[in-house]
């Protein structure tokens, strides 16, 4: 009876699904091709299930931590163990932590070319200022432009 509560029997058209998690009918056929999601079918339509959704769920959240799909995959495989959800807590544990591994890893290379950059900058505009400096005034309105195109692309890909 409890396994009735947590798997209803609601069923999710491709549509409802990409409205949900804003994503396209391509991408989910994408995952079904690659065995990640296996609908039912009712003529030439995808009929998605409950564990469907949450699959879905986990592929989604997974690729945005950075997770290869054959990493999702192995995750999601172990659902099926039989052995209460701890295998698949475990995998999803380890690969966890080497994700925040990896990305604290890059975060201190971007950490490093950032630093690199800016002495590279103060360099040049030291030269310039001893040189040239009629061109800082250029260097600066350009500076300027970039930083708002910059800004028009971080504000438009959080939308």
């Amino acid at each position: 009876m409890p396994t009735d509560l947590r798997r209803p029997n609601r069923t999710f058209t491709i549509r409802q699904l990409c409205l949900e998690f804003k994503c396209t009918p391509r991408a989910l056929r994408f995952y079904e091709d690659k065995g990640l999601l296996n609908p039912a079918r009712d003529g030439l339509n995808r009929v998605y299930s409950y564990k469907d959704r949450a699959r879905l769920q986990l592929i989604l959240r997974g690729k945005r931590v950075g997770l290869a799909l054959a990493e999702i995959g192995e995750i999601l495989d172990l659902y099926e163990a039989g052995d209460g959800g701890a295998s698949q807590a475990a995998k999803s544990l380890r690969k966890f932590k080497e994700r925040i591994v990896a990305l604290e890893n890059q975060k201190l290379d971007i950490d490093k070319a950032i630093a690199e950059l800016r002495e590279g900058v103060a360099m040049i505009e030291k030269r310039l200022t001893e040189t040239r400096p009629d061109l800082l005034p250029r260097a600066e309105a350009y500076d300027q432009v970039l930083r708002h195109r910059l800004d028009g692309v971080e504000h438009s890909e959080a939308k």
